[in-house]
């Protein structure tokens, strides 16, 4: 028998009564209570935004949690968001008393929803009789903000047909047979089955307690013991692993942030915003980790120094439908992999040469426990740049790039004293606490150890310190700030102990010595560069409660004007310029083709319009990469196999010629020429930029 893939009899058939489990709930600790109302104590007490706890937070509250227990709305139905509409404007009185059963009653509905409607997923795949007609012209909507709440059992089994159907096609388009595909997809439902029936308390009051801290801000969590022991703030696996900080985002693990020496950043393959879709160890089988708790994929990453994980990947910059498999050594996070370090960088201009100092700053870094040992050799940020600024000038550099891309932060100390390596006396960076009372002794205390030409180049995944260091030298006028807009992370978090866990909240806000806080807006650079990050995805403004930008009273500080006069004319030049270099443009129609790609929330669930979609998308990474090679003088790829062959050995040519790198290096070279008084800077007519037939 063939059935096809619309409502099919076995759909019809299901009622209400389908979706009773007879799970044992899951019930509030002894104990859970009173830490909760604890949680509320420290938050109204102690974190830096003030709300009071009334019926409007409650209903946030609500909205919140459902969001967490089914991001995706693939389990509750439209009946069960009304019942629950019940605690709207409840919840805040219910959080004072200590009172729980609200939030493990709506998690032991989506329990009973998710393994109900998981046993019916494996029953209908391991349905023989059951053909999945890939030819039908039908689609589903991936993006849950474009979808209602399933209305009932008959939708959410239609819903769900779509969505297995989906998931085949993505397995069949990434080299899987149909046998092969579909048990796959049941080991995968199985072990969401096996997931669920495991979570106990602990697991539920975090998630509900998260729920709260989360309207407070996306930094501030409470970590029961076993998840601050077993994973350590924030999933960051610096320890051995591969280096990264990694998220949920609806059933995928998704990359947050590669962190500057790791094993993942040392060997450049993975990215900020990649879906992590199977974990592999050495030359075993990979396993499917989709629907896998955040924990669970961490457990897999982690494993013991020089051994291989592979990860199975969707790539933030492709089509959203294929994956490549990635290798990866495990290593820990070393400090000299941290490090700060410098190369020299040549550029031409119309006759001048110019050598160039660039020094590269992953992190703000400093070995606390050398420096209060007192050990005069103990490492830090500051002391690294301090030696290679003071190597670049013996070889007579005519100015310094200061790298401050993926830079996500660290020591406030090292970005106080690397600031003072750059000004004169004077202060650095505000911090305002929840009272009000701003601390302002941030400051340099010595004359700067380099006066000379110097930029700094930031983008999206700039944050915090390196936000606090752009800004600071923005604000002196010491150096032109050019990349894209920074991260925005302008907050500072403190970790306090409770009856049982850990707290992480935050207590302050940095400012700016203009007053700007740094918090959501973050640093905007003086000369702006085409983003190869989406920032409606990328950065502390996509983020849920997020505290606001806002102003304080500025802090009397030197003003260097020399620069401003020439800005306009250095950011006609460079735009001019990038116009035509092809390594540049390349980049940045190869994001804009992501964005378009991207930008679909419906897709189709007929195979050859998939594959026909893939076909296409190889095509125009294809045809861009031959135009680039054609630009550049270079020999274009004969088809599309022989450039599939050649393409990660392409990538890492890309990479090293890192074209907003030498694009910083051309925007300095012209920042010397003008403020020299030696040579005007001559803006030409380009011929990209004249009219057509």
């Amino acid at each position: 028998m063939r059935l096809i893939f619309t409502v099919l009899p076995i759909a019809l058939c299901m009622t209400m009564s389908a979706y009773v489990s007879a799970s044992v709930p899951i019930a509030p600790e002894s104990g859970q209570s009173g830490l909760y109302r604890e949680i509320i104590e420290r938050l109204d007490g102690r974190h830096y935004r003030a709300q009071s706890i009334d019926d409007a937070l409650s209903q946030r509250y609500l909205d919140q949690y459902i969001e967490m227990l089914d991001p995706a709305k693939s389990y509750f139905l439209s009946a069960d968001i009304e019942e629950f509409s019940q605690w709207g404007s409840k919840l805040d009185d219910l959080a004072k008393r200590g009172d729980l059963k609200p939030g493990f009653k709506m998690f032991n509905r989506l329990r009973d929803r998710a393994i109900s409607q998981l046993e019916q997923n494996i029953a209908l795949l391991q349905n023989t009789d059951y053909v999945f007609d890939y030819k039908t012209d039908d689609s589903i909507v991936l993006d849950p903000d474009e979808r209602k709440w399933l209305e009932s059992p008959d939708a959410a089994a239609y819903y769900w047909e779509k969505r297995l159907k989906d998931s085949m096609i993505r397995l069949v388009l990434n080299d899987k047979d149909p046998a092969e595909a579909r048990e796959l997809l049941i080991k995968r439902y199985t072990t969401q089955i096996k997931q669920y029936e495991q979570r106990d308390s602990q697991d539920v009051f975090q998630l509900y307690a998260n729920a709260l801290t989360s309207l407070y801000g996306p930094h501030s969590s409470y970590f029961t013991p076993r998840s601050n022991e077993n994973f350590q703030i924030n999933m960051s696996l610096s320890l051995e692993g591969i280096g990264a900080q990694l998220t949920t985002e609806d059933d995928y693990t998704k990359v947050i942030e590669v962190i500057p020496g790791g094993p993942a950043d040392v060997q450049g393959i993975l990215a900020a915003e990649d879906k992590i879709i199977g974990v592999g160890q050495g030359d075993d089988e990979i396993v499917d980790v989709i629907g896998w708790r955040i924990d669970e994929v961490v457990a897999l990453i982690r494993g013991a120094k020089g051994t291989t994980v592979k990860l199975e990947v969707i790539s933030a910059n492709g089509d959203n439908t294929s994956s490549s498999t990635l290798a990866i050594v495990r290593d820990k996070v070393k400090l000299e992999n941290k490090s700060a370090q410098s190369k020299i960088l040549e550029v031409n201009q119309d006759g001048n040469a110019y050598k160039l100092g660039v020094i590269d700053i992953p992190a703000f870094y400093i070995d606390f426990e050398a420096y209060r040992a007192r050990d005069p050799e103990y490492k830090s940020t500051t002391r690294d740049v301090l030696r290679l600024v003071r190597e670049l000038e013996e070889q007579q550099v005519d100015g310094i790039v200061l790298d401050l891309r993926n830079n996500g932060g660290g020591s406030l100390q090292e970005a106080t004293t690397l600031t003072d390596l750059f000004i004169d006396y004077g202060p650095v960076v505000q911090i305002r606490d929840a009272n009000g009372r701003v601390n302002r002794y941030h400051r340099a205390s010595r004359r700067a150890a380099y006066a000379g030409p110097l930029l700094v180049l930031i983008n999206r995944l700039s944050a915090s310190a390196s936000e606090i260091l752009a800004g600071a030298l923005q604000d002196y006028g010491r150096a032109l700030v050019v990349g894209t807009q920074s991260f925005g992370k302008g907050t500072v978090q403190d970790i306090t102990g409770l009856s049982s866990g850990q707290l992480k909240m935050t207590i302050s806000k940095f400012y700016r010595v203009s007053g700007d806080s740094t918090q959501h807006r973050g640093v905007l650079p003086d000369i702006a560069f085409p983003s190869v990050y989406d920032v409606d995805e990328v950065g502390e403004s996509q983020q849920d409660n997020v505290l606001p930008w806002d102003r304080i009273h500025r802090v009397p500080h030197k003003f260097d004007n020399s620069l401003t006069p020439y800005v306009d004319t250095l950011t006609h030049a460079h735009q001019q310029r990038i116009e035509l270099d092809p390594d540049f443009t390349h980049m940045f129609e190869r994001v804009d083709l992501s964005d378009d790609w991207g930008a679909k929330t419906e897709i189709s669930l007929n195979l050859s319009q998939r594959k026909a979609r893939s076909d296409a998308w190889d095509k125009a990474l294809f045809s861009l990469d031959n135009k680039r090679l054609k630009a550049k003088g270079l020999t274009a790829n004969a088809d599309i196999e022989s450039w599939k062959e050649d393409r990660e050995v392409d990538e890492d040519n890309i990479a090293e010629s890192d074209p907003i790198l030498f694009e910083a290096g051309q925007i300095l070279g012209d920042q010397i020429r003008v403020t020299s008084g030696t040579d005007r800077l001559q803006i030409v007519q380009l011929e990209s930029s004249k009219a057509t037939p």
